[in-house]
Parts: structure tokens; sequence; C-alpha cells
């Protein structure tokens, strides 16, 4: 990766002949279908180029760097076309059973997030990161420099408090 961030195309073509397989493997599983698996590859490919050299090989491996890259943009690319479908999808509700189940579900949304105010920051946010968004515990204690039965601790204190204010 030091190399592609000299702007090295024979050793970027060497990492895209070692990285390719898996990384498509990455994107597949997190995207609906195979093209948009493959768009996902190429824009994670285009990030690798250009980030190339901040790349910092203490932090961890060149693999390590460019799946961590291919999950988050997978994730971000999925939510964006779920947070965009068009209207036609949105089921109508066709009964009074399907009204009542749908105010029930968004009163149970309101719930949660009353619940989850009553929790420190921290928690709060690793909570909503960790569930709303994909990280792993390993991902969050990483990223935010916590050892990781650190983070694991805090986010199951949370969700117990969570449990219990929500009735469960």
């Amino acid at each position: 990766m030091q190399a592609c961030g000299n702007g090295n195309r024979v050793a970027f073509e060497a990492v895209y002949r070692a990285t390719s397989s898996r990384l498509f493997g990455i994107c597949l599983h997190y995207s609906d279908d195979r093209a948009e698996a493959e768009e996902v590859l190429q824009e994670v490919y285009i990030m690798a180029w250009v980030k190339a050299s901040g790349f910092d090989p203490r932090l961890g491996s060149a693999m390590t760097w460019l799946s961590t890259m291919a999950r988050h943009k997978a994730i971000d690319r999925r939510r964006a076309h779920r947070n965009h479908d068009p209207l036609e999808t949105i089921p109508e509700a066709t009964s009074q059973d399907s009204l009542v189940d749908t105010l029930e579900r968004e009163q149970q949304g309101s719930q949660l997030d009353r619940c989850l105010e009553t929790l420190e920051e921290a928690q709060r946010r690793y909570i909503r990161v960790a569930f709303f968004e994909g990280y792993s515990y390993a991902e969050l204690a990483e990223r935010h420099g916590i050892a990781l039965g650190t983070m694991k601790s805090w986010i199951r204190r949370g969700l117990l408090r969570l449990r219990v204010c929500l009735g469960l």
C-alpha cells in the first residue's frame, strides 16, 4: 500500500489481484445484488488509490484496511438506498389492524428513543453505532482506542438498562 501511495500502478495491480476476490465477497455480503457489489468494490479501489498514502502499516494490515473500507462503503450504500426508496414501495395501510400495528411500532420507537436518552452519552453513542450502523464491538474499540472488554462491558450494561427501561 505504501508503494501505491507513491503512485506505483504495478503495486496497485498486485494489491488488486491479491485482495479483489475477498473484498468482492465482503461487498456481496452487504449488497442486494452482484452489480451493486461490483460498483461498491470499484468505489473501494478508487478510495484505496486516493488514500493509499495515508495507510499506516503500524495500525493494521493492508487487507484489514481494505476490508474495513469495503464493509463501510457497502453498508453506507445499502443504507442510502434504503433511505431513498420510492414512495410506491411503501405499503399502504389496508385495514384498521395494520394501522394499529403501525402506530404501535411508532410508539415503541419513541419509547426506545426516550430510553436511549437515559444512558450515558458514550453508551448511547456506542449502542447506536453498533446496532444501527452495523459496527462490531472490535471495530468500535479499535476506532475509539478502548479495550475490547471495556467496550463490550459498556454496551452490555447499556443494553441491560435499556431492557429495564423498555420493560422487557
